[in-house]
């Protein structure tokens, strides 16, 4: 379940979940492998995640699954870099901590431009879950609204975060104190919280919500 305390006065909660002993699940093409950061529902599985985040470790070329109704935002955080041919158009991703939005659902072909790359995934249902990705380095303030969840992933060196009327000291969180992440380990927050990130490398923050009722036409 990993270490949880409260996020705020309004009932957000904070919970820790660390890199260390994540399953890594092998791709069924064998170029790869999969560790799940965090899903919601915390149960589901490939075929009925709301949203999904990972970190994939990619060995070769090949076909990347396909996710129907599925929207992905992928990030090159280790290696060269790869590129994609996504439903028969090309796109170069040769630059770390650059998120990419691609449709999940599209046939995509991965060609990798100098060995093994790490990707950090981030995928979420299409019209059910609106998502957002950005890689930040420095001082952030954090702030989740009752309906919204954040997720705090360190992709490079450690980070900490600070939860909104936290004490002084680092630790594990308990008690309103500041927790330190190490690299890859992860800070979901559940609205309404806040909170602030010091990031010293760089540290992934991925806001997700209820998607916004479609317009009437």
């Amino acid at each position: 379940m990993g270490e949880q305390w409260s996020a705020g006065p309004d009932g957000g909660r904070a919970r820790v979940l660390r890199a260390e002993g994540r399953a890594a699940v092998p791709w069924k093409n064998g170029g790869g492998v999969t560790r799940e950061v965090a899903a919601w529902p915390e149960d589901a599985g490939t075929g009925d995640f709301g949203w999904r985040v990972s970190l994939a470790e990619v060995g070769s070329d090949g076909p990347y699954s396909v996710f129907p109704g599925v929207d992905r935002t992928l990030t090159v955080v280790a290696g060269d870099g790869l590129e994609l041919t996504v439903a028969g158009a090309r796109r170069l991703v040769d630059e770390r901590y650059v998120p990419l939005d691609l449709p999940g659902d599209a046939p995509t072909e991965c060609r990798l431009l100098g060995g093994p790359v790490v990707n950090f995934n981030v995928m979420y249902r299409r019209g059910a879950v609106r998502a957002g990705t950005a890689v930040v380095r420095g001082s952030l303030a954090l702030a989740a609204a009752a309906d919204e969840v954040l997720l705090v992933v360190a992709l490079e060196g450690a980070a900490e975060v600070a939860p909104a009327g936290a004490g002084g000291g680092s630790g594990g969180g308990a008690g309103g104190r500041s927790v330190l992440l190490g690299r890859h380990d992860a800070l979901l927050l559940t609205g309404p919280a806040a909170g602030t990130l010091s990031s010293p490398g760089r540290t992934a923050v991925v806001r997700f919500g209820p998607a916004a009722p479609a317009r009437p036409r």
